[in-house]
């Protein structure tokens, strides 16, 4: 507040309120990666806007709608890395024994609770298909 960073501050805010709203809503506490949740929630959403905005032809709020992204990835843990997502993906596939889509949802378990708030669960989920599928 003090160093007049208003967009900052409102994003910061937007947060906190989103927090403290999933905290009424389901009359909880919520722990650490229940806030990780929302704070990827936030920016998912986020993304889907900058789309609609680019569609749109409003690059001023697109460009708006990535600042926000950044700052909020700056609350969220450090991302993984392609390959070290790609050696995930690889153990929990020997782990579970994965031979064919069926096994997907299996090995989508076994990484998303090595990987979450980490890595982009979408992009994990193509990678292990191509995997899988072939």
């Amino acid at each position: 507040m003090r160093a007049s960073e208003k967009e900052r501050l409102s994003t910061i805010r937007m947060a906190q309120a989103a927090i403290k709203q999933r905290e009424v809503d389901e009359r909880i506490v919520l722990d650490d990666a229940q806030v990780i949740a929302v704070l990827e929630k936030m920016v998912k959403q986020r993304r889907e806007s900058i789309v609609q905005f680019e569609q749109g032809g409003r690059t001023d709020l697109a460009d708006k709608e990535k600042a926000e992204i950044a700052l909020l990835q700056s609350y969220l843990p450090a991302q993984l890395s392609e390959a070290e997502v790609e050696a995930l993906i690889q153990e929990a596939v020997g782990s579970t024994g994965a031979t064919s889509m069926k096994d997907m949802g299996k090995v989508m378990a076994a990484v998303k609770a090595r990987a979450a708030g980490r890595a982009d669960m979408g992009a994990v989920s193509a990678r292990i298909k191509a995997q899988l599928g072939s």
